[in-house]
This record gives structure tokens, sequence and C-alpha cells, in this order.
């Protein structure tokens, strides 16, 4: 759990930072301005980091690694990372398509989410590994490693 805060904090930092920039380079005054384009902007700035980051975990934390459980870093290729961040999007996305697709209110919206989460969640347990599915679809798994004594 301390690891999620941690991770949030810093994630809040890199979002505040780039929608920051966004809104200076834009010229954007108000927020909903350009709104869908600092969307898609903040969508590939959060790839970007979560590609750069996940394959290069400490010791000790969870990796992320190929099938058979080697890591994908220093190999340098990062594309099995980026295609895990695009696919674990669907934790989300066809909750929220239905939600826009059929005008649902916020409260409805949140228990289509919620639910969907929940379904997307206990799928993993049919995969044979109970692998989440975004990883399965990647070819990638976490794996935790062992930490160096020094």
């Amino acid at each position: 759990m301390a690891c999620w805060l941690y991770e949030g904090m810093l994630l809040f930092g890199v979002v505040f930072i780039a929608g920051y920039l966004f809104s200076a380079l834009s010229q954007t005054r108000h927020a909903l301005d350009n709104r869908h384009l600092q969307q898609a902007f903040l969508f590939v700035v959060l790839g970007i980091y979560f590609s750069w980051f996940w394959p290069r975990a400490d010791p000790g934390h969870e990796n992320l690694a190929h099938p058979a459980g080697r890591p994908l870093w220093p190999s340098g290729n990062t594309s099995p990372a980026l295609l895990r961040y695009v696919l674990s999007w669907l934790w989300f996305l066809p909750a929220l398509a239905a939600s826009a697709a059929f005008q649902l209110s916020g409260a409805e919206s949140a228990i289509i989410l919620i639910g969907w989460v929940a379904v997307w969640a206990i799928l993993s347990r049919f995969h044979p590994q109970q692998q989440f599915w975004h990883d399965a679809l990647a070819g990638t798994r976490l794996v935790t490693s062992k930490p160096t004594i020094r």
C-alpha cells in the first residue's frame, strides 16, 4: 500500500508538470479549453512514464518481465511495457465508453465502472497463471526480484 501512495505522489507530480507545460505551450486560459487534446497529451506522457519505469524497477520490488521470467531491461526493448500500458486501459475504457454511449449519470457511471473493474479483476482468476489479462495479452508478467545485499 505504501508503494501505491509513493507512486501516486510521483504521478501527481508528472501529471501536474505535464498539464502545466501543455497549458503554457498551448496558451490555454480555461480548464475546459483543449480538454481532449490535453487528455491525449497526458495519455502519451503517462505512456512514456510507465513504459520507461516499469521495466527498470529496483531489486526487491515487482519488476516487469517476459513470461519466462527474463527481465525486460537491460535489453532496451520497452515495447512490451508500452503494449502493457495501452492494454491496461481495458480496466476502464469499456465502462467509460458504455457510460458515454448511454449518457449515464455520475452515480450510474461510477457503479458501472466499479462493476467492470471487479469483473476484470475476477477474470484474472480464470487465467492459467492467474495473471491479469493485460499482462497476458502483452506477453509480460510481474516478478519479485531478490534484493542485492551490498
